[in-house]
């Protein structure tokens, strides 16, 4: 179900950009020293500073958005730039009329479009600044074998990294469960068995069922969804993890100097993911439950309640090549460092260790005969 509320052409689009007091050039947020700066002047101001939002994370009511009742205050309005390539769409300044795009390296030509989207709650601020990005991202592909090398010089030009916060969802959720299953234990017979023309006596493992039924209960809370389809899930899940006991209250001026991407993933379609992954929890609680050396479960029937949701973003540098016609793309997690991304080969790099190989295996041959 879509929770978007309809356009509304008189409402204007939000932008997060703070004009510096001292100059009145746009201030971006630094990771280093978590403040706002001024490249132009070198002006500092604190984001409590210059926010207007207060108080903690709220978590909504999962129920009241998927029937659209969430108040408008949760909604917000953000122009977007959508990439025909890969889909992506990040928010964009209204003096933006073309730009690439950050997750393929797709040259978009933008409209004057506007969506309207549930608010974000929360968010990680960026911790390492784009020189730190760079600098990890280098590593991790001087580790990389049979890279191509045209590719690891290319990346390392020091062509500009974006900072985009990338959306999720997170839930919570009251989970109670009963079961019908089977416990087994393991015992062993001996049996008398021919083995080389000898009779010889072996153990044997076998397993007694017995009937098991029960219940058991869990609280998930701060389940993680990824609301985006701009990147393969498994780079951004190779990121984790995410320490969201960090969370700070979503302030617009957090986004100052970066960009932040709209969530793709629906909420009832995030909940979906994140139901799964309670399915996945609640077994092997279940299984834990029966005891014994192996189990069988049956059936499970779970109540949930108390639903809640935020919509948070997650802070990641991110660089998108394009090498002999393809588009490589590298993500860093924007706190730790830890990058993830696609592998290239080098076909003649590969094509020669093989040659090599072969090559030390005849003379290894030669010399093992020759000393025969």
């Amino acid at each position: 179900m879509d929770t978007n509320a309809p356009n509304d052409p008189e409402s204007p689009a939000t932008e997060h950009r703070f004009p510096c007091d001292t100059c009145g050039s746009d201030l971006r947020f630094d990771p280093a020293s978590q403040q706002l700066v001024c490249d132009h002047c070198g002006n500092i101001e604190s984001i409590d500073a210059v926010s207007r939002t207060a108080g903690g994370i709220k978590e909504l009511d999962f129920r009241k958005a998927i029937e659209l009742r969430l108040d408008e205050a949760e909604i917000e309005e953000t122009r977007v730039i959508t990439c025909p390539n890969c889909g992506a769409s990040t928010e964009i300044s209204t003096d933006t009329h073309a730009a690439e795009c950050p997750f393929c390296a797709t040259p978009v030509v933008t409209d004057t479009g506007t969506h309207r989207h549930i608010k974000p709650r929360g968010l990680l601020p960026f911790g390492l600044e784009e020189s730190a990005a760079r600098a990890a991202l280098n590593d991790w592909l001087g580790r990389l074998w049979f890279a191509p090398g045209g590719l690891m010089d290319y990346a390392r030009k020091g062509r500009k990294m974006n900072g985009i916060y990338v959306p999720y969802w997170t839930f919570d959720a009251d989970t109670k469960s009963s079961y019908i299953g089977q416990r087994g234990t393991h015992y062993y017979e001996t049996r008398t068995v021919m083995r080389d023309g000898k009779q010889r006596q072996v153990r044997v493992r076998k397993t007694r069922w017995r009937g098991a039924s029960g219940r058991v209960a869990r609280f998930f809370d701060d389940v993680l969804v990824l609301a985006s389809r701009s990147l393969p899930k498994k780079y951004t899940d190779g990121l984790e993890p995410w320490d969201l006991s960090a969370l700070e209250p979503y302030k617009p001026a957090y986004l100052a100097g970066f960009r932040a991407e709209g969530y793709q993933v629906e909420l009832a379609e995030g909940f979906q993911e994140a139901r799964s992954y309670m399915d996945r929890m609640i077994l092997r609680d279940v299984k834990y439950d029966i005891g014994g050396d192996e189990q069988r479960v049956s059936r499970v029937d779970t109540a949930i309640s108390d639903v809640t949701f935020k919509h948070i973003l997650l802070p990641v540098w991110l660089a998108a090549y394009k090498y002999r016609g393809k588009t490589f793309r590298f993500v860093v997690n924007g706190r730790t460092g830890r990058v993830q991304g696609e592998r290239p080969y080098s076909a003649w790099k590969i094509a020669f260790a093989i040659f090599v190989g072969l090559i030390l295996a005849i003379v290894a041959g030669f010399v093992i005969a020759n000393n025969q």
